[in-house]
């Protein structure tokens, strides 16, 4: 992985922890245990410090950074969808950001609420725990069920789960010209997106 020190701070990663190659770690940056952090993913902790706790997960084309003196905070088992950005917010406990929402300074998600993709979270806001929020600028929609929190745990789980099947089995390759017959699929337990699960419960 790219892992650059600036002013003598350079990243700490956690040797369980998996780091995509293509992901750029630069200064004040601390990855925990069990975290899984995607490909092209930017970690700038050239200005204030990054942490992602135990479990979390910063995926595809996230980017985190922060002003100077503050924290950047991912808390333990918290999910961090494609493309998101976290600019000097702190996301709680099992909360997840969702696909190109946008969290800006002082904003907190409190532990176990989901932030929709495409949210802006605006400066400051404070969002309850177990909240579902949505919108632009982002709303407190309303509370979140038990079964939706659950839900979002196991997506977690897959996560975490990817990170020890790609210490295990990933490698940069060559590409094969053609699809070779009887072509394998990729060998993971079934995911199931949210709506599938909302149809299969009757919601």
């Amino acid at each position: 992985m790219p892992c650059y020190e600036i002013d003598g701070v350079r990243p700490v990663v956690h040797p369980t922890a998996y780091v995509h190659p293509t992901a750029v770690l630069i200064g004040d940056v601390i990855v925990g245990p069990r975290c899984y952090i995607g490909p092209l993913a930017s970690l700038r902790g050239d200005f204030g410090r990054l942490i992602v706790e135990e479990g979390a997960n910063v995926q595809d084309t996230c980017v985190m950074h922060g002003f100077p003196g503050t924290d950047t905070v991912v808390e333990p088992d918290g999910h961090i969808g494609h493309g998101a950005v976290l600019h000097g917010c702190r996301v709680g406990r099992n909360a997840l950001v969702g696909m190109n929402a946008v969290v800006m300074d002082n904003a907190v998600i409190g532990e176990s609420s989901i932030v929709a993709a495409c949210a802006f979270i605006k400066a400051g806001l404070e969002i309850p725990p177990r909240s579902l929020v949505a919108g632009v600028p982002a709303k407190i929609v309303r509370p979140l069920t038990e079964q939706e929190i659950a839900w979002k745990g196991e997506g977690t789980e897959t996560y975490q789960e990817l990170a020890l099947r790609s210490f295990a089995t990933m490698k940069e390759v060559e590409p094969h010209a053609e699809p070779e017959a009887d072509r394998p699929r990729v060998n993971v337990k079934a995911a199931l997106p949210l709506v599938e699960r909302k149809k299969q419960s009757g919601q």
